[in-house]
């Protein structure tokens, strides 16, 4: 588990214990921004604000994830202050329990294991491992459905995922860069997330797809309550995956597309 600082609600004067969520690297190792023990009320969301940047001690890599944020019983959203602002690194679950002086749990051993070593000879380098699960996460609010979305477009390959600059007419809208990959994670991507519990219709499937057209780009949507069987048919017809949030935090695919982009 990551490590917990004591938070006070500069409302109430409440004080709670917070332990930052952790996030899959890329290499496999999980990590957690690095926490300050101050937080301070949200008044107003700001998109740039809710993102941090934290780098991966194992790989030096550098991602966004959701800032920590927490809901007080005043009613009141402490955003948790992080070190020099993501900026250093965010050490992995298995390094922060050999540092003091513990071990790793049964969840973090898989971590460790897959800790990449240098190969004796390239010549005979084995192929990579297999993909780590999804690490799925609880969605009880509109923001839970966008970073769940965020979370799996990184886990699916792609990187630099933000906000898209054309605003969806429903949802939320991000972008993500490819990778130098095969497939469709080659290429960049749009996504929309729609965290309404209105099933999404075939003139939302078909925006989304007229807006990816004018950006040269793949897109994909994720829809909260599903879509009409005519929103099914009309992404099937322009090559739109379909995915539908669980409550749970995994997206289900709804058509082979979606399937064929989640075996990627």
């Amino acid at each position: 588990m990551s490590e917990s600082v004591p938070v006070r609600c500069p409302a109430c004067r409440r004080e709670h214990l917070y332990a930052a969520p952790t996030y899959p690297c890329g290499c496999g190792a999980p990590i957690s921004p690095p926490l300050e023990p101050e937080a301070r009320a949200v008044t107003h969301q700001v998109w740039e604000e809710t993102w941090v940047t934290v780098e991966c001690a194992l790989c030096g890599r550098r991602s966004d994830w959701p800032h920590p944020e927490l809901g007080c019983a005043c009613g009141t959203v402490l955003r948790i202050a992080v070190t020099a602002d993501g900026a250093g690194p965010a050490r992995s679950v298995p390094e922060r329990a050999a540092a003091g002086g513990g071990t790793a749990n049964a969840t973090d051993a898989p971590a460790a294991a897959e800790r990449p070593r240098p190969a004796e000879n390239p010549a005979s380098a084995t192929p990579a491992p297999p993909r780590r699960a999804f690490q799925p996460i609880t969605i009880r609010t509109a923001r839970d459905a966008v970073t769940v979305a965020a979370l799996y477009l990184r886990w699916l390959g792609y990187q630099d995922i933000r906000r898209a600059d054309q605003r969806p007419p429903s949802g939320i809208g991000l972008a993500a860069r490819g990778t130098s990959g095969v497939g469709l994670a080659a290429h960049g991507l749009l996504a929309q997330v729609d965290p309404t519990v209105r099933p999404a219709s075939p003139r939302d499937v078909e925006c989304l797809w007229l807006t990816a057209m004018t950006e040269s780009a793949h897109c994909v949507y994720f829809s909260l309550a599903g879509y009409t069987t005519e929103a099914r048919a009309r992404a099937d017809t322009l090559g739109v995956p379909l995915f539908v949030l669980d409550l749970t935090g995994t997206p289900q695919p709804v058509n082979a597309l979606a399937d064929e982009l989640g075996n990627t």
